[in-house]
């Protein structure tokens, strides 16, 4: 079996000089992040050789003394690990060993190739410096911040022009409502069609056995790490009890198609129409090898560039069952596609902003590619499962 998909943690750094206040503006920050509901990870770069926060006459301390270089401290409610190292890791392997969050927020590491939050106070010193140079340059030792907090109203009003984001130091709702709309990981339901007739299979592809279970339970325990709740469109739901069993991380609810009649743009609906989240992606439930990494990536793209939609498309056109989608923009443009006769998956892209996956795109995120394929008959399940049994999963 595949390994569990461990959901990136999208990360932003605030970055200053000594006694510019970017602690105490941190610790406010995250306190609201984290009183919106969302989970909040941090980071702070020390800068200095030498800081401990392991005691001598603590057992840990004991292990460490007697030769352990890595020694993991656990209690019910909370764990920590210190290890000693050879080398000082990058802020992005830091991050990346810190999957699973809305947002990580970093103190330092200006050369850690996130984007930055510039903190200047007029009252300090150290910043008089870096102010000039922004207000001169629009940039703070050669790196040009996403945006500013400041109590300088020159540093503000060069930000202003430039259109960098500023924000006052106590403005700790303005800069969380800019890092909810740039960088907290949005909320995506990830609806996997299972409404089909499955004439070709001659039977359910939904319950069809696939390397010892039922297809549709290995769509779902591969997408699940990326969904805040798992949509199932099926018109069989007595048939998926055994999805009750399964520990998903997410919640799961089946859907019954809202037409009498099937069809590829009437079971979209049906998925935009049931969605609790903004964003969308959809599956269909014989992708044996769809990818949690593209839906994340996906969802990354919409946020950031505010597209209505991010499809990929590959040689034979646009993949629309593994398409990210913008639920309040897309339902509308659905219906009206139904209401004047269409019926493909399709047939609604050109009333919604599309931002294309590209094919290069795809690569970077699935780099094992077969993100796309389909199993119609027996003979194609049966060869997905010998490629798996001989090359291993994906």
């Amino acid at each position: 079996m595949a390994q569990l998909y461990r959901r990136p943690s999208p990360a932003v750094a605030f970055v200053g000089r000594h006694n510019s206040g970017k602690t105490t503006l941190i610790e406010k920050v995250i306190a609201y992040l984290a009183a919106q509901g969302l989970d909040v990870g941090s980071v702070k770069h020390h800068g200095h050789r030498g800081f401990d926060i392991d005691y001598p006459g603590k057992d840990s301390y004991r292990h460490r003394a007697a030769g352990s270089r890595d020694v993991v401290i656990v209690a019910p409610d909370l764990m920590a690990r210190v290890t000693e190292l050879d080398t000082e890791p990058e802020c992005d392997q830091v991050v990346a060993d810190m999957p699973g969050h809305d947002i990580v927020i970093v103190e330092g590491y200006r050369q850690s190739g996130l984007d930055t939050i510039e903190v200047m106070r007029s009252a300090n010193e150290r910043d008089a410096a870096a102010m000039e140079e922004f207000i001169e340059c629009g940039t703070v030792r050669g790196g040009s911040p996403v945006a500013v907090a400041t109590d300088d109203e020159r540093t503000a009003d060069a930000a202003f022009a430039r259109g960098i984001a500023a924000f006052g130091l106590e403005d700790v709702e303005g800069i969380a409502s800019f890092l909810q709309q740039r960088y907290v990981r949005p909320k995506v339901t990830v609806a996997i069609q299972a409404g089909g007739e499955s004439r070709r299979m001659g039977r359910s592809k939904a319950t069809v056995p696939f390397l010892g279970r039922p297809l549709l339970e290995r769509i779902a325990t591969r997408l699940a790490p990326v969904a805040d709740e798992l949509l199932i469109t099926t018109n069989e739901p007595q048939n998926l009890t055994f999805l009750d069993n399964l520990d998903l991380g997410c919640p799961v609810r089946l859907v019954t198609d809202v037409y009498d009649v099937r069809g590829a743009l009437r079971g979209i609906c049906t998925a935009f129409s049931a969605a609790k989240y903004p964003y969308l992606a959809l599956v269909a439930c014989d992708m044996v090898f769809a990818s949690p990494a593209l839906v994340y990536e996906q969802a990354r793209i919409a946020q950031r560039e505010g597209a209505d939609a991010v499809v990929p498309c590959n040689a034979n056109g646009y993949e629309p069952f593994h398409g990210l989608y913008r639920v309040d923009a897309c339902l509308p443009a659905v219906e009206e596609a139904l209401a004047r006769g269409d019926s493909r998956a399709k047939d609604f892209f050109g009333d919604i902003a599309m931002r294309e996956f590209t094919r290069d795109e795809v690569k970077d995120a699935a780099p094992f590619g077969g993100c796309f394929v389909n199993v119609n008959t027996p003979e194609e399940l049966a060869h997905a499962e010998e490629m798996i049994l001989e090359n291993g999963d994906r």
